[in-house]
């Protein structure tokens, strides 16, 4: 028997949230579940499947997805270092106190 696997709640949330936008800007611009799935080279089962959120659906999929609705912009921009909190905060932590130049070395 194969077990489903659960991932965080916060996750399942995003995703169902990413599924409904994409859900509802295809139905805004009447574009049909099999055309958008053509465009995104994926099956239209797949497309479901990210339209209701499911994890287990390949970040791929909802990568193709995005472009095929001209939102590729918005996926990249997800794991951006700038706006990392936590890793800036760790980082300034971590400066030197003092900057040296290095000696020239004698030849």
């Amino acid at each position: 028997m194969k077990t489903r696997k659960t991932y965080p709640s916060g996750v399942e949330k995003a995703l169902k949230r990413v599924g409904t936008d994409i859900s509802e800007a295809r139905r805004r611009r009447r574009i049909p579940a099999a055309l958008l799935a053509e465009r995104a080279g994926i099956h239209v089962l797949t497309l479901r499947k990210v339209e209701r959120g499911d994890a287990g659906t390949s970040i791929g999929a909802y990568a193709s997805t995005l472009f095929a609705l001209g939102w590729v912009d918005a996926l990249s921009g997800i794991a951006d270092p700038s706006k990392d909190s936590v890793g800036l905060s760790l980082e300034s932590e971590r400066l030197p106190q003092r900057v040296r130049l290095p000696r020239p070395r004698k030849v």
